[in-house]
């Protein structure tokens, strides 16, 4: 699949971040709810006054209410109106977004750079608390509050079962055609002098509530109620557990994209497209 940015036009990397609280999520919806993508593009189009909207492509779609402080898209415009609004991009952008999203960079991508597909790998925070009064009132919108004391020793014994390249079907939001196998590069918790566990995710990529039901099942491991082989028994069966919750999208941060060397973009961009299959599996389907 090419992904050539057509004549007369230029690919513009945006570093951005939002409060997924107010958004239906990232991606632009028919029924007409309020998204990330949506707000954007309707910015975009009013400060560079252009007729069409200009489509954006994202590194990592999030769900309703869950936020982003380092995520990453592209946009192809005009190079007409890149090179007349380019200086004062930002600052427009800045005054016409609402409050709860904002674009920290425009700047031109590399060749190969597409913002989805070129990266290698997304890293997610999930915040908690288990103090018995509950969440801090000016962070409830980004920490959980679970009502169990929670041993962080145990949730990391039972994290280290998870990781490396597997099929995460039984942690994942089937979607027709999707492959659900990831390389889970870490997954650990600590807790901060204030009491809140942040659990650190990383992947090459995550199929649909993926992070969420990892921090499910480890929350399970945590309080008692699962041991701490529980999660990677569950991951071995590959079929989804009712046991396994996946908890509320608010604890839940995009919090930065990592993309390879500007000459390893292409490839990578190229390598990300392919259907997935772990090693000894059939590629048929």
């Amino acid at each position: 699949m090419s992904d050539e940015v057509e004549p007369g036009f230029v690919r513009v990397r945006l570093d951005l971040s939002y409060d997924g609280t107010a958004f239906s999520g990232w991606a632009k919806q028919a029924r007409g709810q309020r998204t990330v993508q949506g707000e954007i593009e309707d910015a975009l189009r009013t400060v560079t006054r252009s007729g069409t909207t200009h489509e954006l492509t994202v590194a990592g779609r999030t769900d309703a209410g869950v936020h982003a402080r380092g995520q990453v898209a592209h946009v192809d415009l005009p190079a007409a109106v890149w090179a007349e609004h380019r200086e004062k991009l930002l600052k427009r952008l800045a005054g016409r977004l609402p409050r709860d999203v904002r674009i920290w960079r425009a700047a031109e991508a590399p060749a190969g750079f597409n913002a989805r597909f070129s990266a290698v790998w997304r890293r997610y925070a999930y915040r908690v608390t288990d103090h018995p009064g509950g969440v801090d009132p000016l962070l409830r919108g980004h920490v959980l509050w679970h009502d169990w004391p929670l041993d962080v020793d145990a949730m990391n014994e039972a994290a280290a079962g998870l990781l490396g390249e597997h099929d995460f079907a039984a942690y994942c939001k089937r979607r027709e055609g999707a492959t659900t196998i990831r390389t889970l590069q870490r997954l650990s918790w600590e807790r901060d002098a204030s009491g809140v566990l942040t659990a650190t995710v990383k992947a090459d990529a995550f199929c649909h509530n993926m992070v969420r039901s990892l921090v499910g099942a480890l929350l399970f491991v945590g309080d008692g109620h699962r041991p701490a082989d529980w999660p990677a028994k569950v991951l071995a069966a590959g079929v989804r557990d009712s046991a396994v919750h996946v908890v509320r999208p608010h604890g839940l941060t995009l919090e930065e994209v990592g993309y390879p060397a500007d000459d390893l973009l292409a490839a990578r961009n190229r390598e990300a497209r392919n259907r997935r299959t772990l090693p000894g599996a059939s590629g048929c389907c």
